[in-house]
């Protein structure tokens, strides 16, 4: 497939699963507005922080680390072997999900059964639920790596309006089955989504579409784990790699879910406290994950696809160079300038927007200056996703055991000072601890960036760089929304919200307009995509 299709099908792909992430993200925010009407914060931080912490670990430590060694290279591959690997998420997802499920019910805290009843039988669901979502790891992983866009799309919508609509029907009717609730929506969404998955393969092999396009597997027997005379069981190679991203994603996972370990095992913040932070970190990321996460995802596939794993930059094909290093530029870019923006304007609209969502529930005490800072968090998340996609992508193995090392010091360093953090400053410390370790991962992955490139004529990095004047456009909107927050909200009643509101329109309808006529080639490919 040439890297100009690889390009266009990657940019669909990210533009579908940012529309995913938008469902999902506005699902869950309008689901937490309703359950908090129902349900007590207690009951939402059990489920929001501990079950689905144990839901999100297992799934991690089990498939993480086989999607990006199966999703590197080309798609022109022994797919009998590939698909052996991927079948032992499985087993490692029953081993992950009966320990940690032990962890869960005898180590940690029990909620009190009065607030927050069944919890043994939400652990219980939610670890079965990830083993689940693994038998259908082989099927995402082929239609990941053919780019099969609406299939993604279908599964997952479907999936998470399912398991919205049978939440809403138990919260009304059935308001004490407590973790019941939770428990039977999670395992219908993974049941659904695999589901899907199947399904579509047992009507596309065999059809036409797959012939024409010379899919790999012709039947769905071919899909089951297989012998394969005179050969070994797994790709090796494969194997190997997938061992060394497994260290590297064990390391990842509590780097990403810091915040919620430290409140899982070291209970600094009570389930109550658990709830609105995650209340907070839920409407602080809807923005934010939609964009990024695809983005990630997305373009993670394509330069694994366009430039070769392990190779110097000299000994890369030179069209394909350039074309990475373009891509890299105007995605650094991009997403610089969507975190700038989500930092300035909601600094000054964070107490309005939570007030709006909660009441003063959670628009009085930390969950302002909460959301704020993670309005900071989101310009590190952003940089952070795309410069790790690339730095991943090309990595070899000696270089990810490399990094396997770092990753080990900083999730020591990492926890160490959320710990003392939220101690100092409450929740708000799992922000500012986040910030200080995605900080030290982007400088890692734009030293990487920087000595790949260095014997090119290409700077992709100066995408970092946005223009002076757009700069001063940002620091006179963050000024002007600040004293009109100050001014006129949020205490002056709906008229004051009202000229607050109309004060942030026109200093972002400036902010958009500079960026037009600041970041022509950033526009042009944005259009042009």
């Amino acid at each position: 497939m040439a890297s100009q299709d690889v390009l266009g099908q990657t940019t669909r792909l990210a533009s579908s699963s940012a529309l995913l992430q938008v469902l999902f993200r506005v699902v869950t925010f309008g689901l937490n507005a309703f359950t908090l009407r129902y349900l007590s914060r207690e009951l939402l931080g059990v489920v929001n922080v501990r079950l689905t912490l144990l839901y999100s670990t297992v799934v991690f430590l089990a498939r993480e680390a086989f999607r990006r060694a199966c999703l590197s290279g080309s798609t022109k591959r022994n797919w009998t072997k590939t698909i052996n690997l991927l079948w032992l998420t499985v087993p490692l997802g029953v081993f992950w999900s009966l320990f940690l499920g032990l962890v869960w019910l005898h180590l940690l805290e029990v909620p009190d059964p009065s607030v927050v009843p069944h919890y043994q039988a939400g652990v219980v669901a939610f670890g079965l639920s990830a083993v689940i979502e693994l038998l259908g790891e082989p099927l995402w992983v082929l239609a990941q790596a053919h780019l099969f866009v609406k299939l993604k799309v279908i599964a997952e919508s479907l999936s998470v309006v399912s398991k919205c609509i049978l939440t809403v029907i138990l919260v009304v009717f059935y308001p004490h089955w407590g973790l019941y609730i939770f428990s039977l929506a999670q395992l219908l969404y993974v049941s659904v989504l695999v589901m899907c998955y199947v399904i579509y393969f047992v009507m596309f092999l065999g059809s036409p579409e797959a012939t024409k396009k010379s899919f790999p597997i012709a039947r769905m027997k071919a899909l089951l784990p297989k012998l394969v005379e005179d050969e070994t069981f797994v790709n090796w190679k494969e194997a190997r790699l997938t061992w060394s991203f497994f260290k590297q994603s064990f390391l990842k996972q509590i780097l990403t879910e810091g915040e919620r370990y430290v409140m899982t095992f070291l209970n600094v913040l009570n389930f109550g406290d658990q709830g609105v932070y995650d209340i907070v970190n839920n409407l602080g990321s809807l923005v934010a994950r939609f964009i990024f996460l695809p983005i990630e995802e997305s373009f993670y596939v394509f330069f694994a696809k366009v430039l070769e794993r392990g190779k110097d930059v000299k000994d890369q094909k030179k069209d394909d160079v350039a074309m990475a290093a373009n891509v890299l530029e105007l995605l650094l870019k991009l997403v610089l300038l969507i975190g700038l923006t989500i930092t300035v304007f909601g600094y000054a609209y964070s107490q309005l927007a939570l007030d709006i969502y909660g009441g003063s529930m959670l628009s009085s005490g930390t969950g302002p200056d909460l959301l704020r800072c993670y309005s900071l968090y989101v310009l590190f998340l952003a940089i952070n996703g795309v410069t790790e996609c690339f730095t991943f992508a090309l990595m070899c193995k000696e270089e990810v055991d490399r990094y396997n090392f770092v990753m080990l010091a900083l999730s020591f360093t990492f926890l160490c000072i959320s710990y003392f953090l939220t101690h100092w400053y409450s929740s708000i410390g799992f922000i500012l601890a986040n910030c200080f370790n995605m900080g030290i991962r982007i400088a890692h992955s734009i030293h990487f960036i920087y000595d790949f490139f260095r014997e090119s004529t290409y700077r992709p990095l100066t995408g970092l760089l946005p223009s002076p004047f757009l700069v001063l456009v940002y620091i006179i909107s963050g000024v002007i929304t600040g004293f009109s927050e100050v001014v006129f909200c949020c205490d002056k009643g709906w008229m004051g919200r009202l000229v607050h509101v109309s004060t942030g329109a026109l200093c972002f309808a400036a902010t958009i307009v500079t960026m037009f006529y600041t970041e022509t080639k950033l526009i042009h490919f944005v259009r042009s995509q």
